[in-house]
């Protein structure tokens, strides 16, 4: 396998050499949410390709013009054949430290590891999966135990079904008492929570798989309640047959968090077959959204006085006219006066963002009609920033509307996981007084 590596929004800077473009080409310039429905091997977080932000979903992962490859806002690792490709965070200290992306992931993700540093290549991003797991699993639970119509084949003196004329002719002749007979019913003990019990299973033989299925106490209720669901029928020597058997992806109009937590139970069971001697030309690979990753991050630190609409569940929904267009800005103040704030993972700081009249649209015009809906005159627009907290304010001409960007300092440089993590808690004390400034202006 040959790896190559490049940052996102990386502006067309990575020259791609000519052996590797036969097998990128097919990935080159197609929309992740094509990509996604074609190739059950290539994992993208969020599941819901509706849930990704700024238009994510209908943009390719990466372009490909002559040599010059140029990334967007994914980052992971994606590949088809022997050529596989790593999309690091732009903040990566280097090829084997990413510590940003893992940092995000940790937090979102609610993912406790210790020894970071022995898990930061990008290779290894797959250790997280595992680590993921209770996320999904708990979100899953909160729906109810997934149960589903299961045909069960019974031959005894209890009538009940259907009776199988046939099978009861070549099993009970001569007569002996017994009846074959047939029932369909709905049970907790399916294919699908079984994927579940030997996902967890798996997790469980794992080295720290015990820490992460025990690390709170909804994950060991979720845990309990798959192993008591299917205890009467699990078998570990059925693994491949479960796996086989949830190939197609299921679909419930109620049960519709089972379907991301199917995905993850896959890969977490298989995926060295994704990342190893792939020669059939699949396209496979794990990849996040950055701009989905940076809101949710923003959301663990901005929760206490900020709303975080979500559009995936209608929570916190908002209507733009007077009875119809739901809208769902980022972040809105819980006080009034009213101040919005929307999540930008684009180097907003580039001179060129701010020049180009089509970035503006999506840039600025979406978060100055948020202001004029919510009578706000405070606008913030929030992206990471390398190294340096940024800022910088713009006032909307003949009115009191001012955007206000901020930036989050991002460190490059740190010399290991725990002083990066110690660097960003420190810069995000200074990211939230900057924005209490600039609300406190509002009142001004």
């Amino acid at each position: 396998m040959l790896p190559l590596r490049t940052t996102d929004n990386n502006c067309g800077a990575y020259s791609l050499a000519e052996e590797h473009r036969a097998d990128l080409a097919p990935i080159a310039d197609r929309t992740v949410r094509a990509l996604c429905a074609e190739n059950p091997d290539l994992l993208v977080f969020p599941h819901s390709i509706d849930a990704c932000r700024d238009g994510s979903g209908d943009s390719p992962i990466f372009t490909l013009r002559d040599d010059s490859l140029t990334t967007r806002n994914t980052m992971g690792f994606v590949g088809r054949n022997a050529t596989q490709l790593t999309i690091s965070s732009r903040f990566a200290r280097d090829d084997s430290h990413d510590y940003f992306l893992h940092y995000m992931l940790q937090r979102v993700f609610a993912i406790n590891i210790f020894d970071f540093d022995r898990t930061s290549g990008p290779e290894n991003i797959w250790d997280f999966l595992p680590c993921m797991l209770p996320h999904y699993l708990k979100r899953a639970c909160a729906q109810g135990l997934y149960k589903t119509y299961r045909r069960t084949e019974h031959n005894d003196a209890g009538v009940r079904g259907t009776i199988d004329v046939a099978r009861h002719l070549r099993t009970n002749m001569p007569f002996s008492g017994r009846i074959a007979c047939t029932t369909r019913e709905y049970s907790h003990d399916n294919i699908l929570t079984q994927l579940v019990r030997h996902t967890i299973e798996h997790i469980a033989s794992r080295p720290g798989g015990l820490s992460i299925l025990s690390s709170d106490s909804a994950t060991r209720d979720a845990v309990s309640l798959f192993r008591s669901a299917t205890q009467p029928s699990y078998d570990p020597r059925a693994r491949r047959k479960v796996i086989a058997a949830n190939l197609r992806p299921v679909s419930h109009p109620y049960f519709t968090e089972y379907r991301p937590l199917q995905a993850i139970c896959l890969k977490i069971l298989h995926h060295e077959g994704l990342t190893f001697g792939r020669h059939d030309d699949r396209i496979y690979g794990l990849l996040f959204d950055g701009a989905w990753l940076w809101e949710e991050y923003l959301n663990t630190i901005l929760n206490r006085d900020f709303i975080h609409p979500e559009n995936r569940t209608g929570r916190h929904r908002r209507l733009l006219f007077e009875n119809f267009q739901p809208i769902y800005p980022d972040f809105i103040s819980r006080r009034e006066p009213a101040t919005v704030g929307d999540a930008k993972y684009i180097p907003l700081e580039r001179q060129s963002y701010a020049e180009s009249s089509e970035r503006a649209t999506s840039i600025y015009y979406k978060t100055i009609t948020y202001m004029y809906r919510f009578r706000s005159t405070r606008g913030l627009l929030l992206f990471p920033h390398p190294e340096t907290h940024f800022e910088a304010e713009y006032r909307i001409k003949e009115t009191d509307g001012i955007l206000r960007k901020i930036g989050l300092a991002i460190p490059r440089h740190a010399p290991d996981f725990a002083a990066f993590r110690d660097t960003m808690s420190a810069n995000e004390r200074s990211f939230l007084a900057s924005i209490d400034a600039a609300r406190q202006a509002t009142n001004s």
